[in-house]
């Protein structure tokens, strides 16, 4: 990742304390996150236990549940808000979000086969690298069938073709699962949940979020180069296919390894970059890591409100970030609408 990307990214003056703010509120609700949950824990308490190594139940709590919650919470927010933002800037569409281009679905669709077969409940992490292979043979397919050279429009569309091909198979999966207790477990788990999830997850996926967002975070140079125009950024000195490469692949890395591990979680890489465009000026190269950080503070907000609720069980938090898109959507094409 080049200095020139980097200060891009984090922009100058403007969007620097915007930055500063959600990267801080992104914290302060991850540590919410780690206090608020069914029963009351004593967060002290079960810290001190925990760091002098004392197996008491407060220190089980806080480390097998509110920490790998918490930490999963933050990554896969900050991952859908990232590549919301970068997905938006490459099509220059307001209306472009993370699963476009076919890899959430692919990811979808791993993880269901690893259901089908029995193998979830093999070993821990059989689940999520189920949805680290489909998200990877989702992005082998994306680029097997755009060809090399391929415009943003043929990328574009292959990307719905693998989402449709891929939403296809995990119905027929549902369709003949000769258990029905295990297709509803998929089911369940493809509204997405950050509940019940591991640190052995968490380490698995993390690696490949960090570099997927090191990828997107060095295309900022060449997408505010694009606003003006692909003609004029490729005589600015922008490689076009490469800038494609890099965000098709830091998508993949990123949301695909967020779906492998909490299920599809929708709007968010919509509903944030929009919310956060005109406080950067409409750069998209700025709006990269102020919606990573945004994304993770919607995420984690919704997970904690699917904890205050008095439902039992809890409501999936796919379906929490649905109701909060949906009608952000519905406005969204409204405004356009009646701006032509």
């Amino acid at each position: 990742m080049s200095a020139d990307a980097i200060r891009v990214a984090t922009g100058r003056s403007g969007s620097l304390p915007l930055l500063f703010g959600l990267s801080l509120l992104s914290v302060l609700m991850a540590l919410a996150s780690l206090v608020i949950g069914y029963a009351r824990l004593d967060i002290v308490a079960a810290a001190s236990d925990a760091l002098r190594g004392t197996h008491s139940l407060p220190a089980l709590v806080l480390l097998e549940l509110r920490v790998p919650r918490a930490a999963l919470g933050f990554v896969a927010g900050f991952s859908l808000g990232i590549t919301g933002a970068a997905m938006q800037g490459l099509l220059r569409n307001p209306l472009a979000e993370p699963g476009i281009v076919g890899v959430s679905g692919g990811a979808a669709l791993g993880a269901v086969l690893v259901f089908y077969s029995g193998l979830a409940g093999a070993f821990l992490l059989a689940l999520p690298l189920g949805g680290i292979a489909g998200a990877i043979l989702a992005t082998v397919l994306l680029f097997a069938v755009a060809g090399r050279g391929a415009g943003t429009t043929t990328l574009i569309l292959a990307g719905i073709a693998i989402n449709s091909f891929a939403g296809a198979l995990t119905t027929l999966a549902l369709n003949l699962s000769p258990n029905p207790y295990a297709a509803f477990e998929i089911i369940f788990w493809l509204m997405g949940s950050l509940a019940d999830r591991s640190l052995p997850q968490l380490w698995l996926v993390l690696p490949l979020m960090a570099i997927g967002w090191a990828l997107l975070v060095s295309t900022a140079p060449a997408l505010d180069g694009l606003t003006l125009g692909e003609d004029t950024a490729a005589s600015l000195g922008f490689d076009l296919q490469k800038l494609r490469l890099k965000v098709i692949g830091g998508a993949a890395l990123a949301v695909g390894s967020a779906v492998a591990v909490t299920g599809t979680i929708g709007f968010v890489g919509l509903v944030v970059p929009h919310l956060l465009r005109p406080y950067v000026g409409n750069r998209p190269g700025r709006l990269l890591l102020v919606s990573g950080f945004g994304g993770a503070s919607l995420l984690l907000g919704a997970d904690i409100v699917v904890r205050l609720l008095p439902i039992h069980p809890e409501l999936k938090l796919g379906v929490v970030t649905a109701l909060i898109g949906a009608p952000f959507l519905f406005s969204l094409v409204y405004r356009h609408r009646s701006e032509r």
